[in-house]
């Protein structure tokens, strides 16, 4: 243990992610009343959120990359078109901090099999009783306003009813090294799970994938990467991934 870590950094983490129950918040609370690092440290995690909120993104340089990749103990760094830095109001924080929220801001190819995999991955656990949906509604403007304040971006949420896929609500999930939004449809028995997060660059040409008897669909419009995963067959999600690209 660091000794700018009591042992609950993960939990504050979890807490301003909303994923702790009642009684996990006030036995934190209550440490956090009488422990100045953990003050500390939701205190620089607040901070350096807000910061992310308005941070100006530039890409990497290859240089920068490997510097990153050998602080973090990589293999080998992700390509360059793949990698963003926030630089504008983080000199504050420290390199630590900065090199944090540029490990978060890591986008996610589709392309990458590992991506894939862990996609499905994802969506097969979220099917488990108990974690699919972290909000339950089929309106829009209940579960949009619900990732305020969960992420450091915010994600479109569209109605797709009337177009037979309802939407479920939503949920936090984590891939790949950074927090995602997930929006839940369904279509008859199927379960359609849309993970969305940030993307830089040019919109890239929608992709199909399937891995372990499952479909993804990937797209990219207005600065946003979404993923549609489900055990629906290719052209039905196809059609969900044409619509909501068509819809408001």
């Amino acid at each position: 243990m660091s000794a700018d870590d009591c042992g609950r950094l993960l939990l504050l983490q979890a807490e301003l992610d909303g994923e702790l129950d009642a009684a996990g918040s006030a036995a934190l609370a209550e440490h956090r009343a009488n422990c100045p690092l953990c003050r500390q440290n939701e205190s620089t995690i607040m901070d350096t959120r807000q910061a992310l909120r308005h941070a100006t993104y530039h890409r990497a340089d290859p240089a920068l990359l490997r510097a990153v990749a050998g602080r973090i103990g990589a293999v080998t760094p992700p390509p360059v078109s793949r990698m963003i830095f926030p630089w504008r109001g983080l000199a504050t924080f420290g390199a630590g901090a900065a090199l944090a929220a540029a490990i978060l801001l890591t986008v996610l190819p589709l392309g990458r099999p590992d991506i894939v995999a862990a996609l499905v991955d994802d969506h097969v656990r979220a099917l488990q009783p108990g974690h699919l949906l972290d909000v339950v509604s089929t309106n829009q403007h209940t579960v949009k306003p619900w990732f305020d304040g969960r992420l450091d971006f915010a994600p479109p949420v569209k109605d797709l009813a009337a177009d037979g896929f309802p939407l479920v609500g939503g949920r936090l999930d984590y891939l790949h090294g950074r927090s995602v939004a997930v929006l839940v449809y369904g279509r008859g028995k199927h379960i359609i799970e849309l993970f969305v997060w940030p993307v830089a660059g040019r919109p890239g040409a929608p992709a199909r994938a399937e891995h372990d008897g499952y479909n993804v669909v990937h797209w990219e419009a207005n600065a946003m990467s979404f993923a549609a995963v489900s055990d629906l067959d290719p052209s039905g999600l196809e059609e969900f991934a044409s619509d909501w690209r068509r819809a408001r």
